[in-house]
């Protein structure tokens, strides 16, 4: 008896999300939707990505609030409904037993999802872990690597805060040498991006960190030419790609990268607090887990997971995250996202004094943009964007980047971004006056 209902829960969790994603189509909004669907599946995803009563139906898939524009997508992602649903669904069903169900049952779940993430990022299973995060994957690797004092490791000033502060961590404990390169920003040629990583190598330098998609400005960086000009001299690769896992269109093996983070509860609007980090088959007995198991030289993946409890749930709606992904589709996705980023920088540029610290040229930027208004402070406009207009975006001051960063989404309608450009265009105009 026990056995056929641990066989039902696991058939019923395995139905559940599938169940809460086909019922979006029963509603009149999912025939609709469906139907514009099919309509854009013929077009070039460029063409798409100017479809606006398509994109109004993705909308509709969203619970976001009215009452705030939401422009500030590069923090965290909602999640659309049907994954929100299927989360509610697991955790109900993680409630009634706990100790039962979520380990016995639930926890089952992750071996699918585990390949389902694989399938999207182009690998074997077996190079895939579950993390809650981009900071928690990568520093599995930033701790979890043997290092020694003199060793070298290249990396930028532009990189994400939580990886910078690991990397000086381990200065500060093992004696490693951290070699600093500062990208202009924007910066639009790869030869002179794939130099300034080279002329910081020495035969000291044992790995780099590449931040695919640079958080404050959405500046994309040429990953594979730098993987392999580091390869070419001996030196790993560990690429942050807590932005553009499915937000551009790429597999993780195209990067030829060693180790690999991402956080899926940004562009996979999967559930808030889950991520995935990637190990190259034959280096993940090299690496220390950062919660040890039984034995952690092993070259098993799941090594990487012996983290005790953690939201079960969460872990298995990220599926349900990869259904309405697939449902959009990978390309149409990038090129909706770049093209809302297009429309409003180029509206924003018609204002005397607008600078950009993000480029209009599609293989250096995608959904991510950052700009400020010569003669006036960003915190300025940020403040009044939110106080006068309830649009939310953020304020960036780090480094060479002093701008506000503005983050549209799926969700963002081109009738948003006009109110937002017209905001802009209002507080500049009585700051100036």
């Amino acid at each position: 008896m026990k056995t056929n209902r641990r066989k039902f829960l696991t058939s019923s969790l395995a139905a559940a999300g599938t169940l809460a994603f086909s019922s979006i189509f029963k509603s009149s909004y999912g025939r609709e939707l469906k139907q514009a669907l099919s309509r854009v599946s013929f077009l070039p995803p460029g063409t798409a990505a100017r479809d606006e009563d398509f994109w109004y139906w993705v909308q509709q898939s969203f619970t976001a609030s009215p009452n705030i524009m939401n422009l500030n997508n590069g923090g965290v992602c909602p999640q659309p409904k049907v994954v929100q649903d299927a989360f509610e669904t697991y955790n109900r069903i993680s409630n009634e037993g706990p100790a039962y169900y979520m380990w016995q049952v639930v926890g089952e779940g992750r071996e699918i999802v585990r390949k389902s993430l694989a399938d999207l990022a182009g690998c074997s299973p077996e190079e895939i872990a579950i993390q809650r995060n981009t900071t928690e994957a990568l520093e599995t690797i930033i701790f979890g690597l043997d290092l020694k004092k003199g060793d070298e490791v290249v990396l930028t000033k532009q990189d994400y805060p939580n990886m910078i502060n690991a990397w000086k961590q381990r200065e500060k404990r093992d004696g490693i040498v951290l070699k600093w390169i500062n990208l202009p920003q924007p910066i639009e040629d790869d030869d002179q991006i794939v130099k300034l990583y080279v002329d910081a190598f020495t035969s000291k330098t044992k790995i780099i960190e590449i931040m695919h998609m640079i958080n404050w400005t959405g500046q994309i960086l040429p990953a594979k030419k730098l993987a392999r000009e580091a390869h070419k001299r001996g030196i790993e690769v560990l690429l942050d790609s807590a932005h553009t896992f499915a937000h551009i269109d790429f597999n993780i093996p195209d990067t030829e990268c060693d180790y690999f983070g991402t956080s899926l509860h940004k562009w996979l609007y999967a559930p808030f607090g889950t991520g995935v980090l990637y190990v190259k088959k034959e280096k993940i007995t090299k690496v220390w887990p950062h919660t040890a198991p039984s034995d952690p030289k092993s070259d098993n993946i799941r090594k990487f997971e012996a983290m005790g409890t953690r939201s079960f749930p969460a872990e298995l709606a990220i599926g349900k995250a990869i259904d309405f992904h697939y449902m959009i589709g990978s390309k149409r996705k990038e090129e909706r996202l770049r093209y809302l980023k297009n429309y409003w920088m180029e509206r924003i540029n018609e204002i005397p004094g607008a600078k950009f610290f993000t480029s209009f040229k599609p293989e250096y930027a995608c959904g991510l943009g950052n700009f400020a208004i010569e003669g006036i402070d960003p915190a300025d406009i940020q403040k009044d964007l939110f106080k006068k207009y309830k649009i939310y975006t953020i304020t960036i001051k780090w480094e060479n980047i002093d701008g506000i960063r503005v983050t549209p989404n799926l969700y963002t309608t081109t009738r948003n971004l006009d109110t937002f450009v017209n905001a802009v265009k209002s507080i500049v105009k009585d700051k100036m006056s």
